[in-house]
C-alpha cells in the first residue's frame, strides 16, 4: 500500500484499544492503513467500509491474508447503519473514521482532486453524481460564491466565482490546471505560502461529496451503534470537519450549554449523559510525525466512549 501513511496511528490505536474477539468498523478504509494495525494489534474482528469502489479493490489483498476477520464494504459511512444491519451487525465495541480525501485519491490525478498534477476535473469519491467540472461550469455566481465561503472559508470567493464565471464563458473549464490558474489569478498571494486555489478546491470537493452532511449522519450513527465501553475515534483535518466532531461528541458527553438559571427548565435534574469523553480537546500529531509527513500537520483527533451502565441497588 504504497503512497498511504495513516495519521496518528499510535494515537488511534492508543485510544481505541482493540482487543480480542471485540468487533470493530473502519468506517473509512481508504488504504487500509488503520485497519492493517487494527487487525495486528488485537485478535478481532474487523468491518470496513469506504465510499470509492477503488478503496474497495485494493483492500482485497489484505482481507485475503485476514480469512475470517476483515470485511470489506461498498459504502458511504453515512450509511454505515443500514450497511451493517444487512450484516447482521447492530452493536459494535468501536469505529474509526479518518475524514476528507484519502491520499490515494490526491495522488491519482485522473481523480481530479488536486492541482499538483493537471488532471479531468471530476473530485467524486464514489464516482457517480455531478463532478466538479459540472458545479462550475453550470451554477451561477452567488451560488458558488457560497459554496467557496462557507466549504473553503475563502474571504475572496465572490471574486472567485466571478472569474470563474467569466472564464468559462470563453471556454468550459474542465481540468485542474485551468481552474487552478483562473482562481489564482483572482486572489492576492498568500503570505503564508498556501497555494491560491487550495481554499477553492477544498469547497469544491466538500460540496461534489456531501462531505459535511456525511460526517453528520456518520457520527449520529457510529455512536448510535456503540456498544456499552465501546469508543468512537476520529481524526479530522480542517476546521470545518474538527467544529462538527467536537459539537457532536461534547453534546452527547453532556457537556453542551445548560438551560439559563430564569429558566424552569434550570430546575429539573438532568439526566446521566450516554457518553464520556476521552479527549477533552483535541490530540494533536507529534514533531517528528509532522516532519515526516506533511498531510498529518492539520489532523486533530478527538473520541468518545459510551458508558457502561452502572448497576442498580438489590432490592
Amino acid at each position: 500500500m504504497t503512497g498511504h501513511i495513516p495519521v496518528m496511528l499510535e494515537e488511534v490505536l492508543a485510544t481505541l484499544a482493540p482487543r480480542a474477539g471485540a468487533n470493530y468498523l473502519d468506517a473509512t478504509f481508504g488504504g487500509g492503513g488503520y485497519a492493517r494495525a487494527i487487525l495486528a494489534a488485537a485478535n478481532c474482528t474487523l468491518w470496513a467500509l469506504d465510499r470509492d469502489p477503488d478503496a474497495i479493490a485494493r483492500g482485497a489483498a489484505l482481507a485475503a491474508s485476514h480469512p475470517g476477520r476483515l470485511h470489506l464494504v461498498h459504502a458511504r459511512f453515512g450509511d454505515m447503519l443500514d450497511a451493517m444491519a444487512a450484516r447482521g451487525v447492530e452493536t459494535l465495541d468501536g469505529v474509526v473514521m479518518d475524514l476528507g480525501v484519502s491520499s490515494f485519491q490526491i495522488d491519482q490525478a485522473e481523480r481530479g482532486f488536486s492541482f499538483r498534477a493537471d488532471g479531468p476535473l471530476d473530485m467524486r469519491m464514489d464516482r457517480s453524481g455531478p463532478s466538479a467540472a459540472d458545479l462550475v461550469n453550470t451554477l451561477d455566481e452567488g451560488a458558488l460564491a457560497t459554496i467557496i465561503k462557507e466549504f473553503g472559508e475563502e474571504r475572496h470567493a465572490r471574486r472567485v466565482a466571478r472569474a470563474i464565471l467569466r472564464e468559462r464563458a470563453v471556454e468550459p473549464i474542465t481540468t485542474t490546471a485551468r481552474l487552478a490558474e483562473i482562481v489564482r489569478s483572482a486572489v492576492p498571494r498568500d503570505p503564508s505560502g498556501i497555494d491560491g486555489a487550495t481554499r477553492s478546491f477544498q469547497a469544491l470537493r466538500i460540496a461534489v461529496n456531501d462531505e459535511l452532511g456525511e460526517i453528520e449522519r456518520g457520527l449520529a450513527q457510529a455512536m448510535g451503534m456503540l456498544a456499552p465501553g465501546g469508543r468512537l475515534v476520529v481524526v479530522a483535518f480542517h476546521s470545518l470537519e474538527d467544529r462538527l466532531v467536537k459539537r457532536a461528541m461534547v453534546a452527547a458527553a453532556g457537556r453542551g450549554g445548560h438551560a439559563s438559571r430564569h429558566d424552569p427548565a434550570s430546575l429539573l435534574p438532568r439526566g446521566e449523559a450516554d457518553f464520556t469523553l476521552l479527549t477533552q480537546r483535541a490530540l494533536r500529531p507529534g514533531d517528528a510525525e509532522t516532519a515526516s509527513n506533511s498531510r498529518a500537520r492539520s489532523a486533530r483527533l478527538r473520541a468518545i466512549e459510551r458508558r457502561v451502565a452502572s448497576q442498580g441497588m438489590p432490592s
